[in-house]
């Protein structure tokens, strides 16, 4: 009977430690899965700024152009709610340079629970145009 009565305290004990464990055991695993999400969408907005900065050195491209292409790369993400900006090439500076950038909020899998305290995620790329 003795053995019986012990193994239940063991289990018991078992219990409470599991309850105290299991917060930060899930904390960490939300923190790895957002870690992972918010490098893919930093990836993508990159890629995007990227592209949109190639098709904006092209001649004869329009800000609608760029726009579509941003878009067309940062539709497999989800994201439509990218701000994009585009700087053209002057007479003393001959870069083209695109600013996509999206809400934080908009991008996030958990919200702010970690008080990253971001508001936005963006990527910036500046691309020479050449002929110009």
């Amino acid at each position: 009977m003795k053995n019986a009565i012990g193994k239940k305290r063991r289990l018991g004990g078992a219990a409470v430690e599991m309850a105290i464990v299991m917060p930060l055991l899930l904390t960490m695993l939300f923190g790895i899965i957002e870690y992972g999400w918010m490098f893919n969408v930093r990836q993508g907005l990159s890629t995007a700024a990227r592209e949109g900065a190639r098709t904006a050195t092209l001649p004869g491209s329009t800000e609608a152009d760029v726009q579509a292409r941003v878009n067309e790369y940062l539709a497999p993400l989800g994201i439509t709610s990218a701000s994009v900006t585009l700087t053209r090439a002057t007479e003393g500076n001959p870069t083209e340079t695109v600013s996509v950038i999206v809400p934080y909020a908009d991008v996030t899998l958990v919200g702010d629970y970690f008080g990253t305290g971001r508001t936005e995620v963006g990527a910036k790329v500046s691309m020479r145009k050449e002929g110009f």
